[in-house]
């Protein structure tokens, strides 16, 4: 099994090399004499049998990643959760005392899962639908690049080596931003690289702080530890460093300004990874680091972390509404990515509880918020590939979208991921948020509930604002009747069969984990149990 998360890891990297390798063309390969001029009867792909095999490569890289990591979970003892299995312990820097540390348990492996199945859905949706861009061998290398840099996040068991794999994933969306992206992809990819390397840089102050004063970067043993090893103020300072990088990845108000621009430039593909996996990295850091390490410094700083939570759900909730108001221009891209804004505020609440209950209500909202945001950048994308634009207005309009009528799968999928993300009871998004405010509700024991029970006041006023934006969009999206004089007389392709095959995953795991949660809560309580009881639980 530890070979198994190690070859999980590395394999993305690998094929990302093999990838750009030069491609020897086959003995009856005759090179065309125009790059565009026999589109792949599959596909639709206008490029060179290389380009087709390059994305081809994409699919079965990622999709080996993917059975591994099922194999992976379908090994892990699920008696003992909150124990690290599949690990590898290799001395890597001895003077520095930095190993080569890997191990999952019941709160890594659901997030090891979602980054691989999203990668792969992501390389399948690009075999069909590559983005307009430079080679396709680099968009390959990038995506292969971002997994195992992602997927290494959530496995390493080092400070060293979490900060190098929570950097490793910023240059591979700098490019796919930059290079595949729509309009103002330069500023926003800029924008992007800048909020999350400053960020970065100061996190690294504070883990370092964390390893010289504890002599240890061992993150399990830093746990177990539970802070006893580290004063008071080292861990507050060190709480307030690390904080910073993992805020502005998370993303949480105020530093979140980078994530719409982002978005809004992203093709789909890099939109569905930057919000299904990699805003998680941020949160996973305050519970694998924040939490068990430095206790006391989480505990100073709960409430501002739990204040500036609600405030990100507030915004994000009212930046949302005035997207949807007519004359406004509101791109739908735009408005999933300030919905994130207010759905991670829900799982920073839940951390900042320092509750079971909250934490695990945290990293329920984690993976609900993947499948179903994944799933709407997905059906926000084809609606740009079928009327050029995500523009709500356009699509609202006279000869706008009118789903229901025109393609109704589209219609109807495009509702049901509206109402999964508003928290609808029986989908996933419900028990996440739900769990959060519980959290707050009965807050750890030191923390003012007076104040917390304000903040899950707040927090449930942005429900209502959630529900009353996304409903608004599926209104002015989905209904509304086709004009006699169409401009689209034969009307849009509805959902085609690649698409059916990249989202059914994600439908079938939102309905799965919304009337099932136990599947999730009972790998994430025993491994929360025990973090939050520094290793003795």
């Amino acid at each position: 099994m530890q070979y198994l998360l190690a070859f999980i890891v590395a394999a993305p990297l690998i094929g990302a090399v093999a990838a750009l390798l030069p491609v020897r063309p086959s003995p009856d390969h005759r090179p065309s004499t125009s790059r565009s001029a026999a589109p792949d009867p599959v596909t639709g792909l206008k490029g060179t049998s290389p380009d087709r095999a390059v994305l081809r490569h994409g699919v079965i890289v990622t999709g080996a990643v993917l059975l591994a990591a099922i194999v992976l979970a379908l090994g892990f003892d699920r008696d003992h959760p909150s124990t690290m299995q599949a690990g590898t312990d290799i001395s890597w820097i001895p003077a520095l005392h930095v190993h080569i540390h890997l191990g999952i348990d019941g709160i890594s492996l659901p997030l090891l899962l979602l980054t691989a199945l999203l990668t792969f859905l992501c390389a399948l949706y690009s075999r069909f639908n590559m983005p307009a861009g430079p080679s396709p061998k680099a968009f390959v290398a990038l995506i292969l690049v971002l997994e195992s840099g992602t997927l290494a996040t959530f496995a390493v068991l080092d400070l060293v080596l979490f900060f190098l794999a929570f950097e490793m994933v910023l240059i591979p969306m700098y490019f796919l931003i930059a290079r595949w992206g729509g309009a103002r992809k330069q500023a926003a990819a800029w924008k992007f690289i800048l909020y999350t390397v400053l960020g970065s840089v100061v996190m690294l102050l504070g883990l370092l702080l964390i390893g010289v004063k504890s002599g240890t970067f061992d993150m399990v043993a830093l746990a177990t530890d539970n802070g006893r090893g580290l004063t008071h103020s080292t861990q507050v300072i060190a709480v307030l460093a690390i904080a910073v990088g993992l805020a502005v990845k998370a993303p949480m108000w105020p530093l979140h300004s980078w994530l719409p621009e982002a978005h809004t430039a992203a093709p789909t593909v890099g939109s569905v990874l930057l919000a299904g996996v990699m805003l998680k990295m941020g949160t996973y850091g305050f519970v694998r680091i924040a939490l068990p390490i430095a206790p006391e410094g989480m505990h100073t700083f709960a409430p501002y972390l739990a204040a500036f939570a609600v405030a990100g759900i507030i915004y994000g909730s009212l930046a949302c509404l005035a997207l949807t108001k007519p004359g406004t221009k509101g791109d739908l891209k735009r408005l999933i990515a300030y919905s994130s804004v207010g759905h991670m505020g829900f799982v920073l609440l839940g951390i900042a509880s320092m509750t079971p209950t909250g934490v695990n209500g945290a990293l329920f909202a984690n993976i609900a918020h993947g499948l179903i945001t994944g799933l709407l950048f997905f059906l926000v994308g084809a609606l740009k590939d079928r009327y050029g634009t995500v523009d709500l207005d356009t699509l609202a309009g006279a000869t706008g979208a009118a789903l229901y009528g025109r393609a109704p799968r589209l219609g109807g999928l495009l509702a049901f991921a509206a109402v999964a993300s508003l928290g609808l009871p029986g989908l996933a998004g419900f028990w996440g948020e739900m769990l959060t405010m519980f959290g707050a509700f009965h807050p750890a024991d030191g923390l003012s509930r007076p104040a917390f029970l304000t903040f899950m006041s707040v927090a449930a006023f942005g429900t209502l604002l959630t529900a009353a934006y996304l409903l608004v969009v599926v209104r002015r999206v989905c209904m509304g009747a086709t004009p006699k004089e169409d401009p689209q007389p034969h009307g849009i392709q509805d959902v085609q069969g690649y698409e059916a095959l990249t989202w059914t995953p994600l439908v079938a795991l939102t309905v799965l984990a919304g009337l099932w949660p136990a599947v999730l809560l009972g790998l994430s309580d025993p491994a929360v149990q025990k973090l939050l009881a520094g290793g003795k639980a």
